[in-house]
């Protein structure tokens, strides 16, 4: 669950830190007071758009920070950070921060930990679940009804769209690759020319392994010739000759022979000094000889000069070093001997697109069945979630059909047209009405029915996704009365599974709140500021009585507030 958001130069907030607790966690307030704005800050934090415009004016960027603690070792952000290379340590903890700057540049990091703004968005995913008044709105779109059913089957058969996503993305290969050797004979035989060109440009260098590397070096020898002769000259004359290293090296040798007569330890420090003596001998006849065979060749270094010439051209086109110039030589060759056998290379791709289009269409008819199942099913719970939220007359159904298509694939005597999520186009449907048929949601639905099939599937939903915070933003708009009484049971009903905080302007929804945070805009100093308080027994039936009235509060709603609150509470703890 989500124990501690931290938010600095955020929007209207300057500095805030709020802890959070388990249950369901209602947040009211005037209009404008930044109720929203907290909830911004935490779809900011799991990945949303952000902006600059998000950052307090006069302020260089804006920070947010949540702690999460989760504490079941099943729950699906433990196999996402492990898949994406995050700690989770024994704490159960997981931190997510951003940083945004008035340039709209974000930082991201989980655990400390810098990451990328997709991989902040993957994790958050796990954690929290922001449900607005835009994404009711988002149920009239029949592109998302695809992926609210695809949550319902997954329920039930985790992992049903991996082998098929594995085929799809080997079949788009392969299409791709089919279509690229599709062009016309001009495009191709422009290719096969140009890349004849590079093929002799590189095999009329008969380059060998390493060969720039062993020039380099060579080269570098002729060029410090001179110094390398001196150096060695000198090195070898301090070594041998009268008076020098070798001779005074000799005589010791004699002094210590002679001392080793008379005592053994000595004799055996002489011999341990003769055969380091013998090596320095050994290596001064090496020096001598390597002195030997030094000759400055003016008309190899000019050689080896051309060759480099001649090989960092190629390097400009083809690679920085003459191993990748080779294997870009093996990779033209490759590409030409498939252009020149076209036809035989398309008909093996037109082969492998054929076995793999057969396997592809088994999964996706798998996936079909295993929709058709769960739409039944999805269809009863829906109808059941609205008769507790009165909507006992309405029919809910959810219709799937196969997308045609003339260049499709061919199933069952039809042409399907496949993408990513298989060949199904679902829509839902509904009547709310008696004796109407079923219609698309955007032809029928109005916004308070809109919030309550949402609000029911969400309460679907909820059971099986394991999120461990779910968000409502002011999902209860366009709702009262009894309605509301049936929503607020619902939303109460999630938090008994999931951490719950609700934005609401509803009393009924409020009053079923474990915990009361009110958010109050202030001036200072000609500067607006948001306070957060957790609201006592007395303050919540105040703030709820005010709710009522909209207006002053009076004696009359203070006595309904109490009286919501405590039969809430008994309804709810019973």
């Amino acid at each position: 669950m989500l124990t501690e958001l931290s938010i600095k130069n955020f929007a209207i907030i300057d500095k805030l830190s709020i802890s959070w607790k388990e249950g369901l966690t209602i947040i009211t307030g005037e209009t404008g007071a930044g109720k929203s704005i907290i909830i911004d800050a935490l779809g900011l934090l799991v990945g949303g758009r952000g902006s600059s415009e998000f950052v307090r004016h006069g302020e260089k960027r804006a920070e947010l920070e949540g702690l999460f603690i989760i504490e079941n070792p099943e729950h699906p952000v433990y196999k996402k950070a492990l898949d994406l290379g995050f700690d989770i340590d024994e704490d159960n903890m997981v931190v997510l921060h951003r940083a945004i700057s008035a340039s709209g540049k974000s930082v991201c990091r989980i655990n400390g930990k810098l990451t990328t703004l997709a991989i902040l968005k993957e994790i958050g995913q796990t954690l929290l679940d922001i449900h607005s008044q835009y994404e009711t709105q988002s149920l009239l779109h029949q592109d998302k009804h695809i992926n609210l059913l695809d949550q319902f089957v997954e329920a039930e058969n985790p992992g049903f769209m991996d082998n098929f996503h594995s085929l799809y993305n080997q079949w788009k290969e392969l299409k791709t690759a089919y279509k690229n050797f599709s062009q016309n004979e001009k495009e191709l035989a422009q290719r096969l020319d140009l890349l004849q060109f590079q093929l002799n440009e590189i095999q009329e260098a008969n380059l060998q392994p390493n060969e720039d590397k062993d020039l380099i070096s060579e080269r570098n020898n002729l060029r410090n010739f001179e110094v390398i002769f001196q150096n060695l000259t000198e090195s070898y004359n301090a070594l041998r000759g009268e008076q020098r290293a070798m001779d005074w090296l000799s005589h010791a040798s004699n002094y210590l022979e002679i001392a080793g007569e008379y005592q053994e330890d000595i004799k055996t420090i002489h011999q341990k000094y003769i055969d380091h003596y013998y090596m320095l001998e050994e290596l001064s006849f090496n020096i001598r000889d390597y002195l030997d065979q030094l000759e400055f060749d003016q008309e190899r270094l000019d050689i080896v000069e051309a060759r480099l010439d001649e090989i960092n051209q190629l390097k400009r086109k083809y690679g920085n070093s003459v191993d990748e110039i080779m294997e870009f030589s093996a990779k033209v060759e490759e590409e030409m001997e498939t252009i020149t056998n076209q036809d035989q290379h398309l008909s093996n791709l037109a082969e492998q697109l054929e076995e793999i289009a057969d396997d592809l269409l088994i999964e996706a008819e798998d996936i079909h069945k295993k929709r058709l199942k769960a739409a039944s099913q999805l269809e009863k719970a829906v109808q059941d979630e609205l008769k507790d939220l009165y909507l006992d007359k309405a029919v809910f159904n959810v219709n799937i059909h196969l997308q045609e298509s003339l260049d499709g694939l061919e199933y069952r005597g039809k042409n399907v047209h496949l993408n990513e999520l298989g060949m199904d186009r679902v829509e839902f449907f509904i009547s709310t009405n008696p004796g109407e048929p079923p219609k698309e949601l955007r032809k029928i639905a109005s916004g308070g029915e809109m919030s309550r099939i949402m609000l029911a599937l969400k309460n679907i939903f909820a059971k099986h996704q394991r999120i461990t915070s779910v968000i409502f933003d002011e999902v209860d708009t366009g709702v009262s009365g009894r309605v509301a009484q049936s929503m607020a049971e619902k939303i109460y009903n999630i938090s008994n599974g999931s951490q719950v905080i609700c934005i609401s302007h509803l009393p009924q929804v409020a009053s079923m709140a474990d915990t009361h945070l009110k958010i109050e805009k202030i001036l200072e100093n000609n500067r607006t500021y948001t306070t957060v308080s957790e609201l006592a027994f007395e303050d919540r039936i105040e703030e709820i009585g005010k709710m009522m009235t909209g207006a002053e509060l009076t004696e009359t709603s203070k006595i309904h507030a109490r009286e919501l609150i405590e039969r809430n509470m008994s309804s709810s703890h019973s």
